[in-house]
């Protein structure tokens, strides 16, 4: 068959394709397998037990459940929880937010395909512009979502951290940085997928400022940041405006399956979205802010934030560190610095196997990671450093990520032989 000029944005080699078909492949698989690739958050009891619960009072709520699985829902998505969303953003942080600042869509995925697409590309005015990514590795996830060709990303100024030669820090390169009409729009996620960097707030008021200059919007991806799931290690501040344009999700918070995404912004940006949930899913699903409303209501979705899944997810990403340093703290490895999330992003100096090539040699052996060549959309010039890391999450079940990290020390000493 023919296929159009949009086939070319798929492929079988997409990372995103392949980091979701060994999440589905380790699902399935009746042997043994160590699913250290996906992004598939962990099973916390007390956030789990929550969900239950809520679910069980739409249950027992008159025909509340029947509606919400019955009906089509506005292209704006569940009223009811948009509007407490609101009411909640007003008064912990003092944004300006009514109901016409917020859209759910069916997952941030879709979400980031309709905003790339809108800010990106051909324009009227005959002009083409790109999406700027002023630093990488960046999501995945990002690139397939419009022609790969629509972003331009910036190499990280490689930072030494003193105080721990096991770790460095990307940080955003400002210095000969030119945000300028050659772009659309301005991405950063935070904490970043995959390094678990966290842009400072000032690297960011920065980056608002350039984009205000320019009347670009700064789109921030929160999927794991704030002001929920909150999943980060170190001290950062929420932030909102008319020109910025802040994505959540519902996935880190436990319930990926739900596919909820929300995307706040101006009104203008909000009526887009709304449009493209209309053309493309007629509405989005209803499930996930039903399961969210009386938490967001009450606002004990902040302090589950603050008292189960955050103190979780250090305690995981501390033992794992200290089982990296166990296995392969005699090696030339080093680990960016988990600053947030739910990944470690591994770099191997001069090991003399390749990132793809060690993928390949992990999955014979039932570990399932990402290689790092996948995380650099837009990134123009060859670089050796994106030939020489991995990213492993620590989300799954902790006898899995002890015996996965084992096996990658395994294979990865093969590569720094005596």
């Amino acid at each position: 068959m023919n296929f159009s000029s949009f086939s070319r944005i798929f492929s079988p080699d997409d990372g995103i394709l392949q980091l979701m078909e060994d999440l589905g492949e380790a699902l399935e698989s009746k042997s043994d397998t160590m699913m250290l690739g996906g992004g598939n958050p962990a099973f916390i009891p007390g956030m789990q037990a929550h969900f239950r619960q809520q679910m069980q009072a739409l249950l027992d709520t008159g025909n509340e459940f029947e509606s919400i699985v019955g009906n089509y829902g506005g292209p704006q998505g569940q009223q009811g929880f948009i509007d407490q969303l609101a009411e909640m953003l007003q008064q912990e942080y003092g944004w300006s937010i009514t109901r016409d600042n917020i859209a759910i869509c069916n997952g941030s995925q879709s979400s980031f395909s309709t905003l790339f697409q809108l800010f990106s590309g051909p324009f009227p005015d005959g002009s083409t512009k790109k999406i700027l990514l002023p630093i990488t590795p960046e999501y995945i996830g990002y690139n397939n979502t419009v022609d790969p060709s629509c972003f331009y990303s910036m190499k990280p100024e490689i930072q030494e951290l003193p105080d721990d030669d096991l770790f460095f820090k990307y940080n955003i390169q400002f210095r000969g940085m030119e945000i300028d009409e050659r772009y659309g729009a301005i991405c950063v996620s935070r904490p970043t997928n995959p390094t678990g960097n966290v842009v400072s707030d000032q690297e960011l008021a920065r980056l608002a400022e350039h984009a205000k200059a320019i009347d670009i919007p700064l789109i921030l991806d929160g999927a794991y940041g704030l002001p929920f799931p909150g999943i980060l290690f170190t001290d950062a501040t929420p932030i909102w405006n008319e020109n910025i344009i802040l994505c959540l999700s519902l996935s880190k918070l436990g319930l990926p399956g739900v596919r909820t995404g929300i995307v706040v912004a101006n009104h203008e940006v909000i009526d887009y979205v709304k449009y493209s949930n209309a053309v493309f899913s007629l509405s989005p699903g209803a499930v996930g802010p039903a399961l969210m409303t009386r938490l967001v209501k009450s606002r004990e979705l902040l302090g589950l934030c603050r008292n189960v899944i955050l103190p979780y997810y250090q305690d995981r990403v501390n033992r794992t560190i200290s089982l990296i340093r166990e296995t392969m703290g005699d090696l030339p490895i080093r680990i960016h610095k988990p600053e947030g999330g739910i990944f470690l992003w591994l770099w191997f100096p001069d090991c003399s196997i390749e990132n793809s090539d060690l993928y390949r040699r992990l999955k014979q052996r039932g570990v399932f990671v990402l290689s790092g060549h996948h995380f650099f959309p837009g990134l123009s010039e060859s670089w050796q450093h994106t030939r020489e890391c991995i990213r492993i999450s620590y989300a799954a079940d902790f006898d899995q990520v002890s015996r996965g990290m084992k096996i990658i020390a395994e294979e990865i000493r093969k590569g720094y032989p005596n």
